[in-house]
């Protein structure tokens, strides 16, 4: 039997390679009971923002497209002599989306944040940033993670 946390590993992925997914569908491909089909269904919605509900009966992939489906980051090699680094964090957001969400389509407003998240997540790379989690219309991202540089604060900055 699966924990938990391999199932949501397993949904998370196939979830992002579709796009979509019927809860009908998740029941019967994790064999899951009415319970642990809402914990899943909270998880991706509220806990990991991964996804959206779309009728009561659809969940649709909003977590971007390069986006590892993981539940925690991966550890890093650890060595004999430890070592402090430095991590940037920056997060952004969408300004003035509430805005916005009181005039569009809640359809439209999902592809305007998708476009968002896309732009951000090239701009993001080209920086050598990490995208460590998704929060509706923001972006929180690490620089000097997983990989570190001397210039980690600057790219941050460029990248913002």
């Amino acid at each position: 039997m699966m924990t938990f946390e391999e199932i949501l590993d397993q949904a998370i992925a196939m979830l992002q390679r579709r796009g979509r997914l019927t809860y009908g569908t998740l029941k019967r491909q994790f064999q899951l009971d009415d319970a642990a089909l809402e914990d899943l269904k909270n998880e991706l919605i509220e806990g990991q923002r991964l996804a959206v509900d779309e009728r009561g009966n659809v969940l649709v992939w909003i977590g971007g497209a390069d986006m590892l489906p993981l539940t925690t980051p991966p550890a890093a090699p650890r060595s004999a002599d430890a070592e402090r680094r430095q991590l940037t964090v920056m997060f952004c957001d969408l300004v003035a989306s509430t805005a916005l969400s009181s005039q569009l389509d809640p359809e439209d407003l999902r592809e305007v944040v998708r476009a968002y998240q896309q732009v951000c997540s090239a701009v993001i790379t080209q920086f050598d940033g990490h995208i460590a989690q998704f929060l509706g219309d923001g972006l929180l991202v690490y620089f000097g993670y997983p990989q570190a540089h001397e210039d980690d604060a600057q790219r941050a900055v460029r990248a913002g």
